[in-house]
């Protein structure tokens, strides 16, 4: 489910997120966005849920090792968790406050929260990776 979300924002943003901003055109982002909302959220809710079972599962049941910054597991749940939530502020921020009011004028507002996600999206699979490896970071 991480690889549909980050792979469906970089896709946004590479391939139309630029045509759109030349064109000034809203509704180039707007199909792009009505096709992937149905795979997209979802795989975006099983990432999370799985994440939550995992990191409970790694850490025998004890949410207070998520925030140990001096173990591996602690380190990498806290960023996943960070991300996670940076993601959802941005997440219902553009779709309670930019895209209702969605036009060519304020489209470069949307981009920013795009970009953003899709940062964000790549930070999750690499620290995801990183987890699973024994470390990148």
């Amino acid at each position: 489910s991480a690889t549909i979300w980050a792979g469906g924002h970089l896709i946004l943003s590479i391939g139309f997120l630029p045509r759109a901003l030349k064109k000034k055109d809203v509704s180039i982002i707007t199909g792009f966005e009505s096709v992937f909302e149905g795979i997209g959220i979802p795989s975006l809710i099983i990432q999370v849920l799985t994440g939550f079972y995992l990191a409970w599962e790694l850490t025998a049941r004890d949410i207070s090792k998520w925030f140990d910054f001096n173990t591996f597991h602690g380190i990498h749940i806290s960023l996943k968790l960070l991300f996670v939530i940076l993601t959802l502020f941005l997440a219902f921020h553009a779709r309670f406050r930019i895209i209702p009011k969605l036009k060519a004028e304020n489209l470069n507002s949307l981009a920013v929260h795009i970009v953003s996600v899709t940062v964000l999206a790549v930070l999750l699979v690499l620290t995801g990776v990183s987890f699973r490896v024994g470390g990148l970071l």
